[in-house]
């Protein structure tokens, strides 16, 4: 086993702290929102659940990305949880908030983009924001769910992969 890395986290070792965060392996989601030039989407893995009375879960955008004014001002939107073998959507949101192109998906009653056949969606209004640093931490009260059986997309070290269950 190879000997830990110790560092104090700031400026000078900002590699070392994502590294070291991305050891945290985290399932993969994509953030969609209505916008007056169409639906818009983002790929984030900072998705967790914070409770169940209400039904809360949040999500944190980074402030530098470009598509982030839009998200902390929406007011509906949607977390699709996705699937082993949805890596390639989730690089297309990546790579462009638009790239809804051939997907199967439809507005929801709030407005917000519905993808089909993620592993799980929740449909979201705003509940709040707070400051989280150099991102925003919304939270969303879900006001419709589904979810279905599958593999889950999971990031760790800067790549995706699959989950293994133990035996």
């Amino acid at each position: 086993m190879a000997e830990p890395h110790h560092f104090v986290p700031g400026p000078d070792t900002s590699r070392a702290f994502r590294d070291a965060l991305g050891q945290f392996a985290t399932g993969v989601t994509v953030v969609t929102t209505a916008t007056p030039d169409g639906p818009l989407g983002i790929t984030a893995n900072s998705f967790a659940s914070v409770s169940l009375d209400p039904p809360l879960v949040l999500w944190s955008p980074a402030r530098a990305a470009r598509r982030f004014p839009v998200y902390e001002a929406a007011q509906h939107f949607a977390i699709h949880v996705m699937g082993a073998e949805q890596a390639g959507l989730c690089n297309a949101f990546v790579r462009d908030g638009a790239a809804f192109g051939d997907l199967d998906w439809a507005p929801g009653p709030s407005g917000a983009p519905l993808i089909e056949g993620c592993l799980a969606r929740f449909e979201c209004e705003r509940y709040a924001v707070h400051d989280g640093g150099d991102h925003a931490i919304i939270v969303g009260r879900v006001l419709n769910a589904q979810s279905r059986p599958g593999a889950p997309l999971v990031f760790s070290a800067g790549q995706y992969g699959g989950h293994s269950p133990l035996e």
